[in-house]
């Protein structure tokens, strides 16, 4: 015969629906990364285990030798002790548990809190909280047992557990926080890196990356389309904001000269070509003093007035076209479109020369030149924009370097697809597949350069003709059409950049 079941003791069905709660609470625990979520939930579990009116939890730093807490039950600001000042900090001072039963009878007990409070304190039980190594990094500390009971070695007990696993929990999250804080920092200091190359555009990682968030986060509030799933957590935002702001980050692999490069001539061979068109100068006007010569021989002395009068007019005019030959060239070193005609002209004006020095001739306008001023859109030759679009080669090769965390590896793939186009026309590899975080860094990148202040090489573009470039590219399949839609609709560059119609 099978002996029948005794039924457990209240008091162990108590302890043991304890024991239950610590265990599903160090789950909890063991999973939480955010402080400020967690500290709070290990106190509302501290309260229950021990049953007690409040709890507080101060945590050591060495560093300083002072307990801090931002979450000491009664107190709304972060509170600071010396370590050996107080209950808790003699706990955290020796390591041992101290159990009040009455605390105005007892000298340690200082009742100023209570006092600036208006709260009673009754009991008092603090323990040490201990890593895995066993030593010391905060305290637990339990006020006013409930029903006006003291608290037994069986609420010590309990809280001395929950307190070994709320220390390596808070240790993770201590951990998770620096190392939150290595990457913005990195982060930080890759974004200064980034703009001390071209100033013209500093601030532009910084507002890519807020209009690129504030346009994952519109997404939450849509409901229709094909986007009314997509939703982004704190994390995946978070990876998103760092490929946003490292997403340029490449550009420290450009030469700097093609990087801010205002106009199609670089100002070195600009002052070579002024110097050549001053060289020019002063040949006609040794020409036109020879002719004078050679005039006065043939003519005689009494001609000289005359002769004066007509080469003064020719030179006159041959400075002239001179001169408009020169303002012709500035005109063409403008990034503006150039006109069909003046291509023309440029391959004209490569035939006309000047004697120098040694009385030979010498081409006013050399080929290189002619192929600068020939730039059709911009500044930047072929050549020059490959290696500018190279960019973000060099961005996705850096950020793949870094050993990101698992929640944050894909911020190099995310970075590497901002200059893709949907329809495959993008750049380095002109693919159609892109990411939902690419797609929006796209629009946002855009946008931006297009309105950011004026720089050396283009006027900045007023918010509702930017939108209108935009509108055009999605419309001819660039760039995602829903998504722009949402950055329209949700007014992202004013929620994001404080940016409206103008």
């Amino acid at each position: 015969m099978l002996p029948q079941s005794v039924p457990a003791s209240p008091n162990l069905s108590r302890r043991l629906a304890k024991l239950t709660s610590i265990l599903d609470v160090a789950k909890a625990m063991s999973a939480e990364r955010d402080l400020d979520l967690l500290l709070p939930l290990i106190l509302y579990e501290a309260t229950k285990v021990v049953e007690s009116d409040r709890c507080s939890l101060f945590i050591l730093d060495r560093e300083r030798e002072e307990l801090w807490s931002k979450v000491a039950q009664g107190s709304k600001n972060e509170i600071r002790l010396p370590m050996g000042s107080g209950i808790a900090g003699q706990v955290a001072h020796t390591g041992a548990v101290i159990n009040i039963p009455d605390a105005y009878a007892d000298p340690r007990f200082n009742s100023s809190f209570d006092v600036s409070s208006g709260y009673r304190t009754h009991t008092i039980l603090c323990v040490p909280m201990r890593d895995a190594n066993g030593d010391v990094t905060g305290v637990i500390q339990a006020l006013n047992k409930r029903g006006g009971q003291v608290f037994d070695a069986e609420d010590e007990e309990l809280l001395l557990a929950l307190g070994a696993q709320a220390a390596g929990a808070i240790e993770n999250a201590l951990l998770h926080e620096e190392i939150n804080r290595l990457f913005e920092g990195f982060v930080s200091a890759s974004v200064v890196a980034i703009e001390a190359r071209d100033p013209t555009t500093a601030g532009h990682s910084g507002r890519v990356a807020d209009l690129t968030v504030s346009l994952a986060r519109a997404l939450e509030h849509h409901t229709t389309g094909p986007y009314a799933q997509t939703r982004f957590t704190a994390v995946e935002l978070q990876e998103l904001r760092y490929a946003s702001l490292l997403h340029d980050f490449g550009k420290v692999g450009v030469r700097e000269n093609v990087l801010v490069k205002a106009e199609k001539l670089y100002p070195h061979e600009l002052e070579t070509l002024r110097a050549r068109f001053q060289l020019a100068r002063k040949d006609l006007q040794l020409q036109s003093s020879r002719r004078r010569l050679a005039s006065v021989e043939a003519r005689g002395l009494s001609a000289l007035p005359t002769i004066h009068q007509e080469e003064d007019a020719r030179l006159a005019q041959e400075l002239a076209q001179l001169d408009e030959v020169m303002g012709f060239l500035l005109t063409c070193n403008k990034p503006t479109v150039l006109a069909q005609g003046n291509f023309e002209r440029l391959l004209e004006l490569g035939k006309l020369s000047y004697t120098d020095a040694h009385d030979h001739g010498q081409p006013l306008l050399l080929p290189h030149e002619i192929q600068s001023l020939s730039i059709t859109r911009g500044t930047l030759s072929p050549e020059e924009r490959r290696e500018i679009e190279s960019h973000v080669e060099h961005t996705y090769r850096f950020l793949s370097q870094i050993p990101w965390t698992r929640a944050l590896r894909r911020v190099p793939e995310i970075a590497y697809a901002h200059h893709e186009k949907l329809d495959g026309t993008g750049y380095p590899r002109a693919v159609p597949e892109i990411p939902v975080q690419s797609r929006m860094m796209s629009i946002c990148d855009i946008y931006d350069a297009l309105t950011a202040s004026d720089r050396p090489y283009k006027k900045a573009v007023p918010h509702t003709l930017a939108l209108d470039i935009l509108k055009k590219e999605a419309g001819s399949g660039q760039l995602d059409k829903d998504l722009f839609t949402i950055f329209v609709e949700a007014e992202i560059p004013r929620r994001a950049l404080k940016k409206g119609p103008a």
